[in-house]
């Protein structure tokens, strides 16, 4: 096992590594930048070292620094936790090549599944339903050949894209042109390459992901479904787990298809597979090759850490499970609390003058916040996740609703008055809803 772990990010992942870690008797390092000096996490860890200025690309995305810190500090391993290097196989290898472990998938698997064009061909020879797609896109002519070929109306998607970003629908020939033009451009701005690639798109899915832990001896299990279907933007804001859509069958076969690819494409660690679902039928969208924020409610009713696994499987440690071992207990509810007007989401950083977070059986709050903190305005706007548990998922609904009406912060505006509104909506009471219903809620609120 491990002596000392380097988290390498930031905020309450970085946290939640960390007492993971803590629980195993190993130490941790904790790399921040000068804009993070006061954070929780860092303050908690055996050791910390400032990497850079505020800007992430000078801090958290910095490669040489943080494994000048690991090199320095003598960690054993890297955590990247999620986002920043996260999914980055330049980063992973370079972590290998220095003579420490990278918690998580090898450079290679990070490559071939972040890759969306080799990750769809990987996922058809690894027997995952898909939807009808394209090649790499090399002008809007070949795009039109190609949506014609698929059927309108199709989506236009970055090939390194994520988090909503480098995507265009298109419904006739008069929308391709712009649709190709706009994907290309957002691609260009936000990832590596600009090559985009087509989809069929679905018109009223639910987004189902599937989690999956595998270890390097062959032995996979999934730990069940999450519904991330309530989005604003393609960014998740709830998740909840098992999805009100899906019923035994529908789960067991999604299951056996999800563990039988990973076998065959020999992937190692925790991971997750994106599916779109509708009418019945799973179509695969992608697989993320790290921890997912949404993870707490997977851990919730598989009574898994999937944290402790990850670092387990990185040391070379076999699964102590198997998916017989695994009992699903209970639904569970994570919203998303972002420092955000709830109203216009423009980000709301500044100092927390008070903070109380819900507590009682079933509610746990992942968060680095506390009463004084100063939230940076550099990085992402979440500052919480508020996750319940309970027996069903009414009770866990009626649990939610307590737990939102008692979390308190003050000096800064949060999202937590949208999830109030959410929760309270006939639609998503009855689990109702898809990829779209949030949009659309909102937009009929507006009016």
């Amino acid at each position: 096992m491990f002596e000392k772990v380097l988290i390498a990010n930031r905020g309450e992942v970085a946290l939640r590594i960390h007492r993971a870690c803590r629980e195993m008797g190993i130490r941790t390092v904790a790399v921040h930048s000068e804009a993070d000096a006061n954070a929780m996490h860092v303050r908690l860890a055996d050791e910390a070292v400032c990497i850079g200025p505020a800007r992430s690309g000078e801090s958290y995305l910095n490669k040489q620094a943080i494994i000048s810190a690991a090199l320095i500090t003598g960690a054993d391993a890297i955590h990247p936790g999620f986002g920043f290097l996260s999914e980055n196989a330049d980063f992973a290898e370079m972590v290998e090549l220095h003579g420490i472990t990278f918690i998580g998938p090898t450079a290679e698997q990070m490559r071939l599944l972040g890759d969306k064009i080799t990750a769809r061909k990987a996922a058809i020879e690894a027997g995952l339903p898909i939807t009808p797609g394209s090649t790499a896109l090399e002008s809007v002519e070949h795009a039109k050949e190609w949506a014609n070929k698929i059927g309108y109306p199709v989506i236009i998607k970055a090939k390194d894209g994520g988090g909503g970003k480098g995507m265009k629908v298109a419904y006739s020939d008069d929308d391709i042109g712009e649709a190709y033009t706009m994907a290309k451009a957002e691609a260009k701005a936000a990832f590596p390459s600009d090559v985009v690639y087509m989809e069929k798109y679905l018109q009223h899915p639910r987004h189902i992901e599937m989690q999956v832990i595998a270890d390097k001896f062959g032995n996979v299990v999934h730990l069940g479904e999450r519904d991330c279907s309530i989005q604003r933007n393609h960014q998740k804001v709830i998740e909840e787990c098992p999805s009100p859509a899906l019923n035994q069958s529908q789960r067991k076969e999604i299951g056996d298809i999800v563990c039988n690819a990973i076998k065959k494409i020999g992937y190692t660690n925790a991971g997750t597979l994106e599916f779109m679902y509708e009418d019945g039928r799973f179509y695969f969208l992608e697989m993320n090759t790290r921890l997912q924020v949404e993870h707490p409610i997977t851990e919730a009713i598989s009574g898994i850490d999937i944290v402790r696994e990850q670092i387990r499987i990185a040391s070379g440690a076999a699964l102590g499970f198997t998916q017989e071992d695994i009992h699903f207990n209970g639904h569970a509810i994570e919203c998303r609390i972002n420092a955000e007007d709830p109203e216009t989401f423009a980000p709301c950083p500044g100092k927390i003058t008070e903070w109380h977070a819900p507590g009682g059986l079933g509610i746990r709050v992942d968060s680095e916040i506390y009463s004084g903190y100063s939230i940076p305005p550099y990085y992402d706007s979440m500052i919480a996740k508020l996750i319940v548990h309970a027996k069903t998922r009414n009770a866990a609904l009626m649990r939610l609703r307590r737990a939102l009406e008692e979390f308190i912060i003050m000096g800064v505006k949060t999202t937590i008055p949208l999830h109030e509104d959410i929760i309270s909506q006939n639609e998503f009471i009855d689990g109702q809803y898809n990829i779209h219903w949030l949009t659309e809620y909102m937009n009929k609120r507006n009016k």
